[in-house]
């Protein structure tokens, strides 16, 4: 029902009730039992027992599992606790996520009012909101929370705020008459909704919607139904584990099926099949993702981003769409003057936000306020209710924020309360209401000299001015300095600037005025003051390093066209071609129409919360990751369905942070681009440990493959093979995750959702270097055994040792995307102690007796290791060394 173009009247119909005596109290009761109470459902969670298990349904994690099952049956109990140990821990912290995760409607919840003052039996009353039913007439005043959707039919200078539902950033005047049935949520100036604030005034209205029927209902609904989408890296990993898997069954069958074709023992081909398939799975690979994503999270607090969903920190990095709430976000959500006309000159105002700290220009130029603007921004800061406060090193405004902006601007002045409230008295107020659009106070200075003082919205005020302040003085106010007045408005209103006009007249000490009226008349036109919620002096530079970086930025906002067009502008975020569309014309578009324009849009404005879910929707549908910013209720939905949702630390609502991914400490929209860049590096690294990694374990495969087909012995046992995957492998792999970014990692555009693992050459990185690495071990085994046939131990351990140092040093060759030259290796301090740690446990399970016949391994002598050495290091440099090289890779 649209319940904003009926007539009060017609709204008593249609829900059966009357405003002077509202239902009976058996009415309300039946009407509770019929409909339910107002509050906003939830859909059934599944058990706790269900969740966890449900952990151990992922690709990776079964791919783990069969590991462990491997390693038992080769003996390696040790290893198969440790595995098993990570399974579990994965498990437990995935099952926490996903129980913290859906908070979002309980902290709905929280912003529905307690109680409200309800008209029952012709009395007003006191219920719990939770029982309010359609058909109730509700009463609120200034601090109140709306109890559920509301048709207004009294409004007495009534101003609710609904930033959180709507995106809007002043509080919305309110009035009773009907409406367009086309208009915006926004705009919908009849009506209260659930869980908005009452800044100013008082109100009644009949309830017409409570629950999941409201406003926030709907939203609620929203977040029920929106999809969370799987991240690039979780769809990647799992891509990467069912390849892994494949290969590591065809070889087991391939050796196993050559082995005894040659006339092996079963048994003995078996044992080294599944060495081989041990080889081909990466155990420690998801583990090493974890920690290098914790790792990753750790360095953005640094930066001041909270990653809620661990996954989620890589998406950043292939952002190619930010989605931007204006309010609070781009913007400082403190309205500041930024221009003041007064004795026909205009002047500029610098400073933002509600620190009282700036200067007054002239044509560009600092110049000395001369009384007439002093008079001007006086008068601003005594005909208001709003204080400055300073807490800590924050200051604060307490009360209305237009009010707010007048009283910074004249402390920017040195107008400061203490100094107003030592040379002035305010003697009677006239209240602002809707109707007149103004509030004007009888104010006297400690000279008792007295005046009238008026500020409101031009058009009705000049109204009320017989004079008009102009060149030094009062004149009679002409048509031709009404025209001057009117030009001076239309011009800071085409800069999104919301204007307040201040008159004033003086009066006599025994002169009393009684009613508005009468001291609303005859004034002196002073001034108007200019004001706008500025962007954030951050955004700019922010949106121009995206842009570089490839990465567009999209304002969706709540605002005004006019407002929002003019803030792009300043940041420099719509391009000449960019269009500009409102909440109307998105609403007459499917997904599917709006997805064949939106590359073009630059700003949407006006706009409801299924609209903001169309435009993420609309987006992916165009292949792109989407990133959503925003902090009121409104936004949750569309948070919740990008492939990265960003919530406001300081000025986000609880439902925001809850449906995000990642939190914003600063609400800077800054901190998002250095969030990107952090996702991208992490991406990145990530790339890299794969890629030593796999290259590794190519290298233990083909050794093994190619001594099978040419008849020769085992060159590794199985206890070799895992020993290499499990604590050579590991230590530098991890440490890779902590590699610092490359130069040019915000200088490129963001890889293609789509991109393989595999993807800009690191196919070829693996197979290229795997296959060196495999021959040159298969080499060095081959020299001693041909020298020392009696003695395969001896064989084994030179093979086991060229295996593991070309792998240490294959290591440093992943930092780069080009060349092993490229980056200085003592860059990386933990890459390089994990190398050295590594190296030295190797020398242990070589030297030390004890474990000589645990690993097959036996002392070398130092000539053997001058083969070793050598043959090592020609996987890295043979290729990574090569100009050839250098390009193609």
């Amino acid at each position: 029902m649209s319940w904003h173009k009926l007539r009060v009247e017609q709204v008593e119909q249609q829900v059966n009730t009357t405003i002077g005596f509202g239902l009976t109290e058996k009415e309300a009761k039946k009407r509770l039992k019929q409909f339910g109470k107002n509050e906003l459902s939830e859909e059934k969670k599944p058990s706790a027992f269900k969740q966890f298990f449900g952990q151990f349904q992922d690709f990776m994690v079964l791919v783990l599992l069969a590991a462990t099952a491997i390693s038992a049956v080769l003996g390696e109990y040790i290893d198969a606790v440790a595995i098993v140990a990570i399974v579990i821990i994965n498990a437990c912290l995935g099952f926490i996520q996903e129980r913290r995760a859906e908070k979002s409607l309980e902290a709905l919840k929280k912003l529905s009012a307690p109680e409200s003052l309800v008209l029952r039996d012709g009395e007003w009353m006191k219920v719990p909101s939770a029982d309010l039913v359609v058909g109730d007439i509700v009463k609120f005043t200034s601090g109140d929370r709306i109890g559920a959707d509301v048709r207004l039919v009294e409004a007495k200078g009534l101003y609710i705020e609904e930033s959180s539902l709507t995106g809007e950033s002043l509080p919305v005047e309110k009035q009773t008459a009907p409406l367009a049935p086309d208009v915006s949520l926004g705009d919908r100036t009849n009506m209260a909704f659930m869980g908005t604030l009452v800044t100013k005034g008082s109100g009644i209205g009949i309830v017409v919607a409570t629950g999941m029927n409201t406003a926030m209902g709907q939203i609620a609904h929203l977040l029920q139904s929106a999809q969370t989408i799987m991240t690039p890296l979780q769809r990647k990993l799992e891509q990467l584990g069912k390849i892994l898997i494949v290969i590591a069954l065809a070889l087991t069958a391939l050796v196993v099926v050559l082995g005894v074709w040659q006339g092996h023992a079963l048994y003995d081909m078996f044992l080294a099949g599944v060495s081989l398939a041990v080889a081909a799975i990466p155990e420690g690979l998801p583990a090493i993702v974890t920690v290098v994503l914790a790792l990753g999270v750790q360095r953005m607090m640094k930066r001041n981003a909270i990653v809620r969903k661990l996954p989620a920190v890589e998406t950043l990095g292939c952002a190619s769409v930010i989605c931007s709430d204006k309010t609070g976000t781009m913007t400082e959500n403190q309205m500041t003057v930024t221009h003041v006309w007064v004795n026909n000159r205009l002047w500029t105002v610098s400073g933002t936000g509600y620190e009282p700290k700036g200067t007054f220009l002239l044509n560009g130029k600092q110049e000395k306020i001369d009384t007439s603007l002093q008079q001007m921004l006086l008068f601003g800061a005594l005909c208001n209710h709003a204080e400055l406060k300073k807490k800590g090193k924050t200051y604060m405004i307490a009360g209305d924020p237009t009010e707010g902006a007048l009283v910074v601007a004249a402390a920017k002045a040195g107008w400061t309360k203490e100094k107003i409230a030592a040379e002035f008295t305010i003697e009677h107020e006239f209240p602002f209401d809707s109707t007149r659009k103004m509030m004007t106070i009888i104010v006297k200075d400690r000279s008792n000299r007295r005046w009238i003082v008026t500020k409101g919205a031009p058009d009705m005020l000049l109204e009320r001015c017989r004079f008009i302040y102009m060149d030094g003085q009062a004149k009679l106010l002409r048509d031709q300095e009404r025209k001057t007045v009117q030009q001076t408005v239309n011009m800071l209103a085409s800069q999104a600037l919301r204007t307040i006009a201040i008159a004033y007249r003086p009066l006599s000490l025994t002169e009393a005025i009684n009613d508005e009226t009468k001291a609303e008349s005859d004034l002196t036109f002073i001034g108007l003051q200019g004001m706008i919620d500025p962007p954030r002096k951050e955004v700019k530079q922010a949106i121009a390093e995206c842009k570089k970086a490839g990465i567009k930025t999209v304002m969706i906002t709540g605002d005004h066209i006019l407002t929002a067009k003019a803030i792009a502008q300043q940041l420099h975020m719509l391009p000449p071609n960019g269009k500009v569309m409102d909440g109307k014309t998105l609403s007459q578009l499917s997904v599917d129409e709006l997805e064949d324009v939106v590359e073009d849009v630059y700003v949407f404005a006006r706009v409801s919360p299924d609209d903001k879910l169309k435009i993420v929707q609309a987006l992916q549908k165009r292949g792109h990751i989407v990133a959503m910013t925003g902090d009121g209720v409104n936004d949750a939905p569309a948070i919740k369905t990008a492939n990265i949702g960003i919530a406001m630390g300081i000025t986000g609502t609880d439902v925001s942070k809850e449906a995000a991914s990642l939190v914003l400490l600063d609400d800077n929209f800054a901190t998002i681009k250095a969030a990107i860049e952090e996702g991208r590096n992490i991406y990145e690294n990530i790339r890299k440990f794969i890629r030593y990694l796999l290259a590794s374990n190519v290298g233990e495969i083909l050794v093994m493959l190619f001594a099978m087909i040419l008849a020769l012995p085992l060159p590794l046992v199985p206890i070799q093979i895992l020993w290499v995957n499990l604590v050579t492998d590991g230590l530098p792999a991890m440490a890779l995750g902590l590699d610092r970014a490359e130069e040019n990692v915000m200088k490129r555009p963001p890889r293609h959702p789509k991109e393989g693992v595999f993807a800009r050459g690191l196919g070829w990185k693996i197979v290229s270097r795997g296959f060196l690495i495999g021959m040159v071990t298969l080499i060095a085994f081959l020299v001693v055994h041909t020298r020392h046939p009696e003695n395969l131990t001896y064989a084994q351990t030179v093979a086991f040792a060229t295996l593991v140092l070309a792998q240490l040093i294959h290591v440093f060759d992943c930092r780069s995307e080009r060349s092993v030259f490229d980056r200085n290796p003592f860059e990386n301090m933990y890459l390089v102690l994990a190398v050295l740690s590594s190296l030295l446990l190797l020398l242990v399970v070589i030297y030390y007796p004890p474990l000589q016949p645990i690993f097959h391994t036996m002392s070398l002598p130092l000539t053997d290791w001058l083969l070793i050495v050598g043959l090592s290091s020609i996987p890295t440099f043979l290729l990574a060394g090569s100009l050839f090289t250098r390009r193609r890779s």
